[in-house]
């Protein structure tokens, strides 16, 4: 104890011996119980005077109970690292003294997969096709901890899991733990977050991370039980007795206490729990990056009536988001005073608890747009549905390559954006549909661009929106001759999955010559008819559309000018692979993920305007 009483000090800026030291560690720890004082509040600050040594001298007369904390010593026996958290050892010392600890009473906590080397193993799931990931396929789903989010949180990253992850035992700095448990159900969380402890469901067929360890209950009805306790304010408080702030290791988890529940108690927590997990999953599925995605919200069965027009689906949506917000919210309201209730606090231990464990993040239905206005959340809708409408065309597109204008015997991506319109909404008027997008899509609202019309969103807002929704890891790329607000000569919405060397000379040879050569014919007939000015403009359009070309034929054959990796170098380039096992020209591997796929065609800037980073 000395050093630690000499570099408390030392913080403070005063010197202590180790015999001074060692004196006051035996005077306050002398007898049945440890004094300890709470002197830190009372230290100097720019111009006020340090008055700690008079706030001792007071809480030593008796004359302030708020300074001088007087903890039985058979308390630390039951906490460990109590002494880092005194305040709540008189608390709380009884409960870890009586209940049976998470490990092994009610579950096994342990952690998994260590890849140590997530750029080459680990992948966001909408960068593979969906039947080469699973169980016993080339990628596990993979839950790794994540972003904060109680109950329920999408598992949206997979693992290279190849022949039993044959690569990965091949790497030597990974490190493969608990290898018989992974793909059972569980409850995960992420071991490091500052805004607290945050538990929620893994489904079966998991692999889990040692980012993302695991409980695993010991009797199949325990589950949600478990969810519902760990979830709590009480479970947080005990947690962050065990361990530093943010820091929510295997080790700390294990030990917290569980009080053996009535068949009541149990059932309650448990359906609450469920329900806040049930409400919150069953929103994610208008979510289009989800695993669990079916339609946008704007279009989902059972939510939407389908003869509303677009405004009126918006305002019953903002009304359906508060309302079931509201809902989850009074769930864990509920909920906490049942685990309270449970480990036996009184209101005035409660309130104690409550006021050091300070504001918690509150449950959100709607994590994503979490401090969002009622104005950003109705645009992010309008601009999910078209997101959904593009994705619907180019998946049903033969070759996966929509181009914005009419080309090579093909609608524009405007068209067959308008035709998916009418058949999301067949009860509806498909014009008076798009005029109530323009109009949305019109309003000034803060950090969505303001445009005319789809046409617009299609050319100016879709790649950004794209590659912001899908974590700068785009799936959908458009290709286009010009960067910048405004329309492009040449554009097209192309499908990464499919997008293959044949597709990459299909892209040149039919559909950017195409209209290279239509741009050319209207040229020669403006000339021919002594206009201009139209001329000028049909030549910058083919001009603009072969340096494009140009520029496509650098990526179809791995061109190569400068140093290795420089900006000159359009060869796909996978950092684990050497030289001999990379392509020599537009070979994609799919299993190497879009960030190393993507590059070639950003350093020959043909993507409309983004940079993936």
């Amino acid at each position: 104890m000395a050093p630690t009483i000499q570099a408390t000090q030392a913080r403070e800026g005063i010197e202590t011996t180790t015999e001074q030291a060692e004196r006051a560690h035996c005077v306050v720890t002398e007898g049945e119980r440890s004094a300890f004082f709470d002197l830190a509040r009372f230290g100097g600050a720019g111009s006020r005077a340090d008055r700690r040594e008079d706030a001792f001298a007071r809480s030593l007369a008796g004359s302030t109970d708020d300074v001088r904390f007087d903890v039985p010593r058979r308390d630390f026996a039951a906490i460990e690292s109590a002494p880092l958290a005194y305040r709540r050892v008189g608390l709380v010392a009884h409960i870890f003294r009586d209940a049976p600890a998470l490990d092994p009473a009610w579950a096994e906590a342990v952690v998994g997969l260590q890849t140590s080397a997530d750029e080459r193993f680990v992948r966001h799931w909408w960068e593979l096709p969906r039947d080469r990931i699973g169980k016993g396929r080339d990628w596990a789903p993979f839950a790794k901890g994540g972003e904060f989010g109680r109950f329920y949180a999408d598992v949206y990253l997979v693992v290279f899991w190849r022949d039993d992850g044959e690569a990965i035992r091949k790497f030597s700095d990974s490190y493969i733990r608990n290898e018989q448990k992974y793909y059972q159900p569980g409850l995960t969380w992420p071991r490091r977050t500052q805004r607290g402890f945050n538990l929620r469901v893994m489904s079966a067929g998991c692999i889990f991370a040692d980012m993302g360890p695991v409980l695993l209950p010991t009797r199949e009805g325990d589950h949600s039980f478990i969810l519902g306790v760990g979830s709590s304010t009480a479970a947080e408080y005990l947690l962050r007795g065990l361990t530093s702030f943010g820091s929510w290791q295997v080790g700390v988890v294990k030990r917290l206490p569980v009080p053996q529940p009535t068949a009541r108690q149990h059932k309650s927590v448990s359906d609450l729990a469920e329900a806040i997990y049930q409400a919150k999953m069953a929103w994610d599925e208008g979510n289009e990056v989800s695993t669990r995605f079916s339609r946008p919200w704007l279009l989902r069965d059972g939510l939407m009536d389908q003869t509303l027009p677009l405004p009126a689906r918006l305002d019953l949506l903002a009304e359906h988001e508060a309302e079931e917000q509201a809902r989850i919210q009074a769930l864990y309201a509920d909920l906490d005073d049942q685990v309270f209730r449970l480990y036996g606090f009184s209101q005035e231990t409660r309130a104690t608890i409550e006021e050091m464990l300070g504001e918690r993040p509150p449950e959100v239905l709607w994590p994503q747009m979490e401090g969002k206005t009622a104005e950003q959340k109705r645009m992010e809708h309008v601009y999910r549905l078209l997101s959904h409408l593009v994705r619907a065309v180019v998946d049903a597109d033969q070759d996966g390559i929509a181009p914005l204008l009419a080309t090579a015997g093909e609608a524009s991506l405007v068209e067959r954006v308008h035709d998916e319109l009418a058949r999301a909404f067949p009860r509806l008027d498909v014009g008076q549909v798009e005029v109530d997008i323009a109009n949305e899509l019109k309003t000034d609202v803060k950090g969505y661009r303001r445009v005319s019309g789809i046409a617009d969103w299609l050319e100016d807002v879709f790649f950004d929106h794209h590659c912001s929704l899908y974590k700068n890891r785009p799936i959908l790329w458009h290709v286009a001759s010009a960067q910048g607000v405004g329309p492009a000569a040449f554009g097209a919405v192309l499908h990464y999955h499919r997008f293959d060397a044949d597709r990459m000379a299909k892209l040149r040879a039919r559909y950017v010559r195409d209209a290279l050569g239509a741009f050319r014919r209207e040229a020669a007939l403006a000339e021919k008819a002594g206009l201009t000015d139209e001329r000028r403009e049909w030549q910058a359009k083919a001009e603009e559309s072969a340096e494009l070309d140009t520029r496509l034929q650098w990526v179809q054959e791995g061109r190569r000018e400068g140093p290795e990796g420089g900006d000159r170098d359009f060869r796909i380039l996978a950092p684990w692979k050497p030289a001999h096992a990379r392509p020599s020209g537009w070979d994609p591997d799919i299993d190497d993920g879009v960030k190393v796929n993507i590059a070639p065609l950003q350093k020959a800037a043909v993507l409309r305007r983004v940079k993936v980073v």
